[in-house]
């Protein structure tokens, strides 16, 4: 059980990005506390959960029939609530589990999502134990988190690229002024080298290798020497285990058509964009952030597309969840317009 040195607090407010491909947890005072897959074990027999986070993602594909491992999260909304409501409050009290009272929660959600998808939020982080759940636009923490100043009139261009979502924002006074958010990132990257795979070698790979592939070798852009690996699957004519050797130039191919879309999504921005804003981009350039950001190569390519120059965040996968630990620090000093955090609205200026 994961604990906090020192004495029990009254409250510990956090903030929590709530990916669909892993749980962030920040605790105000204390940083960054929990780092964990979104993923969960339930046994099908009894309806309980067996294992959260790191033990229930190393049961993917190696699970009995009895024992279901699923991800409550898709295309970064909740698919499976209950399920979600569950990890939710496994993570709370881990993080906060000597507080007295329950803690305020500052939650990120992915941008254009449904009023019933933000509400599901909302009632899952209060259900959960939070004494208080706020929500907050993930490209607006991810900015902050990346050290952005978005409270002065100047436009900032954010990509933010996670496990099941793109947002591609530009923000300026503390909103978002023009954005656009797709289903292509780390989840879609995955399934386009196991369909890869499967198209030119004939052999069945699981999720958890699809990923390994993408982390090790997966580019976007030509290494200067490529970088192979080796990848062992299911032929799926002789239904026998096959081993074959794969390359870096190959994904360049495998990964084509979701990283397309990113680019298609981040052009469409600019083009959306007030010529004044534009300008500023074209001064401060453009900012990556999330898992899928440090792709190898997909920084250059986005320069190459847009003339425009771009940078991956320091610690990309955790500027969200920073971001969310800048807005708790100071959550009595901003506006909130219902469950919905607006830096545009600001009381006063916030500190770091």
């Amino acid at each position: 059980m994961f604990k906090f040195k020192g004495k029990s607090k009254l409250s510990k407010d956090i903030g929590i990005d709530l990916g669909t491909a892993s749980v962030i947890v920040h605790v105000n005072g204390d940083g960054i506390v929990l780092h964990e897959p979104s993923v969960v074990a339930v046994d099908t027999n009894t309806d309980t959960i067996v294992k959260i986070g790191k033990e229930a993602q190393a049961m993917l594909g190696r699970n009995p029939d009895h024992i279901q491992v699923i991800r409550p999260l898709k295309e970064g909304v909740i698919s499976c609530y209950d399920v979600t409501q569950k990890m939710i409050q496994y993570f709370i009290r881990r993080a906060c589990g000597n507080a007295i009272l329950p803690p305020r929660v500052v939650i990120c959600i992915p941008m254009g999502v449904t009023e019933v998808e933000t509400r599901a939020v909302v009632d899952a982080g209060t259900q959960a134990g939070a004494r208080k759940t706020y929500l907050v636009d993930e490209p607006v923490a991810a900015a902050l988190g990346a050290g952005i100043d978005i409270n002065t009139p100047v436009g900032n261009m954010i990509v933010d690229i996670g496990g099941g979502t793109t947002d591609v924002a530009v923000i300026s006074l503390g909103g978002v002024v023009v954005y656009e958010s797709k289903k292509a990132a780390g989840d879609k990257f995955d399934e386009a080298i196991m369909r890869y795979v499967r198209r030119k070698y004939n052999i069945a790979i699981g999720e958890r290798t699809a990923e390994q592939i993408k982390i090790r070798i997966g580019a976007v852009y030509e290494h200067p020497q490529a970088k192979m690996m080796n990848v062992k699957g299911r032929c799926l004519v002789k239904g026998l285990p096959k081993e074959v050797t794969l390359s870096s130039k190959e994904m360049l191919e495998a990964m084509m058509e979701p990283i397309s879309e990113i680019l298609d999504s981040i052009c469409s921005v600019i083009e959306r964009t007030p010529p004044d804003l534009v300008g500023d981009i074209l001064k401060h350039g453009i900012v990556m952030t999330g898992g899928g950001s440090q792709l190898y190569g997909l920084d250059r390519l986005i320069e190459d597309v847009t003339s425009i120059k771009t940078r991956v965040a320091p610690e990309p996968m955790l500027c969200v969840a920073k971001g969310t630990g800048i807005l708790v620090k100071n959550l009595d000093d901003i506006s909130i317009t219902g469950d919905k955090i607006d830096l545009s609205k600001r009381k006063r200026v916030y500190s770091r």
